[in-house]
C-alpha cells in the first residue's frame, strides 16, 4: 500500500506552474493516454523541437511525467502518483471552499432575531398611530 504524502509548497508551485500552459496540459493529456517519444510529441505542435523539449522538462521537474531512454529515443509517460497527489490537493481546496460557501449560506439564511419588532413599532409611532 502506497501512502500519499502531502505536496510540499515547492512541489505545489512546480505543479501549478507546469499546468499553467495549455501546451503542457496537452502534453500531459497525451502521455496519460500512452507513452510517447519526445519526437512524436514535437510533431504535434507548431513549435520547434527544442521548445517542446522545454515544456517536457517543466513537466518532468514537476514530476507530472517520467522520461526514460530507449536507445536514441526519449520516451515520456504521465506519472499517475503525482497526478493523484495533485488531484488530492485540489480536492482539499474544493472541500475548504464548499464548507465556506455552506457556512455563508447558513449565515444568510438566518433570520434576524432582534430589531424586527422594534422597526414596526417605530414605523407606527412615526405615522402617528
Amino acid at each position: 500500500m502506497v501512502t500519499q504524502r502531502e505536496l510540499s509548497e515547492a512541489e505545489v508551485d512546480r505543479v501549478f506552474h507546469a499546468l499553467a500552459t495549455s501546451t503542457r496540459r496537452d502534453i500531459l493529456r497525451r502521455t496519460i493516454e500512452r507513452e510517447q517519444s519526445v519526437s512524436t510529441l514535437a510533431s504535434e505542435y507548431a513549435m520547434s523541437f527544442a521548445a517542446v523539449q522545454k515544456h517536457v522538462a517543466v513537466l518532468e521537474a514537476a514530476n507530472l511525467i517520467v522520461k526514460r531512454a530507449e536507445g536514441r529515443e526519449r520516451l515520456v509517460r504521465a506519472n499517475p502518483e503525482m497526478i493523484a497527489r495533485a488531484r488530492a490537493l485540489l480536492a482539499r481546496y474544493e472541500e475548504l471552499w464548499r464548507s465556506r460557501i455552506a457556512r455563508l449560506d447558513d449565515l444568510l439564511a438566518e433570520t434576524p432575531r432582534s430589531g424586527t419588532s422594534d422597526n414596526s413599532d417605530t414605523t407606527k409611532n412615526e405615522q402617528g398611530d
